[in-house]
């Protein structure tokens, strides 16, 4: 039952920005960051990123508050092939507010299911979130 339950909506230009991500024609890494907008109960862009490490990337992230990211990784293959997964990352740190954690878990199915999201993973610690884990979660997927 929990899969259908919406706290939150996404928000239109929100839509439209990932949509436009899911097709961009960069071969660098990027991200796009969402948050929840308390007060309107609406998935919003908190930041946008270009060309960025996942160590860099970690760096960005708040300390006790729930992130939604959108991630573009180039990923190269041992056969020499290069994909580019775009993979949903839930971070949810330890020590954040439990409404906050109920809020972002409760509208994290929404979100994925706007964006069409496939590869999707969640973060606790944010000192986790590092290539390696990443190049771990996705080689389920090959």
């Amino acid at each position: 039952m929990s899969s259908s339950l919406v706290v939150c909506e996404v928000d239109g230009s929100l839509q439209e920005k990932l949509k436009k991500f899911r097709f961009r024609k960069e071969t660098s890494n990027a991200a796009i960051l969402m948050k929840i907008d308390m007060e309107k109960q609406l998935v919003v862009l908190e930041e946008e990123y270009e060309n960025i490490s996942l160590d860099e990337l970690r760096e960005e992230l708040p300390e006790r508050q729930c992130t939604y990211i959108v991630y573009s990784y180039k990923l190269t293959h041992g056969d020499g092939r290069v994909s580019y997964p775009l993979c949903f990352i839930f971070s949810s740190p330890v020590g954040c507010k439990p409404e906050q954690q109920m809020m972002y878990a409760g509208s994290k199915n929404r979100l994925v299911q706007s964006a069409d999201l496939t590869k999707i993973f969640e973060v606790r610690n944010p000192d986790d979130l590092t290539e390696e884990w990443l190049k771990e979660k996705l080689s389920f997927f090959r």
